[in-house]
């Protein structure tokens, strides 16, 4: 974890000191030249690589705050997981959780809800106002727990 951690790092885009916007996911893409494509899907989105083009798909029809974590989630993909060559793709929500998937879910994760916000609110502050749901607020503090970010 300690290599994603300061993989991102590096990236210096605020990641984990304050949380991350739609705002900031599109300069990203921009900054890495990352395509983005909402659209209606029947998966939340996916990351997907052809010929050395990178490509994000989101389903337009998401709530705002899932919107915002899928965005993160498979902008996670592309930094964390691009393929050398060739093509791939990952999709968000399908299948079993493989460590790329979960590595992912950390990054969106801690893009929403950095650590200082979980050092001054508990959990139910944070249903209330984060929108994001028990299981992913659950996640985000068991993150926090076990890696310290």
């Amino acid at each position: 974890m300690q290599f994603i951690i300061d993989k991102v790092k590096k990236l210096r885009f605020g990641w984990n000191e304050r949380p991350l916007g739609e705002a900031d996911f599109y300069r990203l893409c921009r900054r890495f030249k990352v395509t983005v494509t909402e659209m209606p899907l029947r998966v939340g989105g996916f990351y997907y690589s052809v010929i050395g083009r990178h490509h994000i798909a989101i389903d337009s029809g998401l709530p705002e705050r899932e919107k915002l974590f899928v965005m993160f989630h498979e902008l996670g993909h592309f930094l964390l997981h691009v393929p050398a060559a060739g093509v791939t793709a990952n999709f968000h929500g399908i299948g079993t959780k493989t460590r790329v998937e979960n590595e992912a879910d950390i990054f969106a994760l801690c893009s929403l809800l950095p650590r200082h916000i979980l050092e001054h609110h508990d959990a139910a502050e944070l249903l209330e106002t984060e929108g994001l749901g028990e299981e992913k607020i659950a996640a985000r503090f068991a993150v926090f727990e076990k890696y310290g970010i």
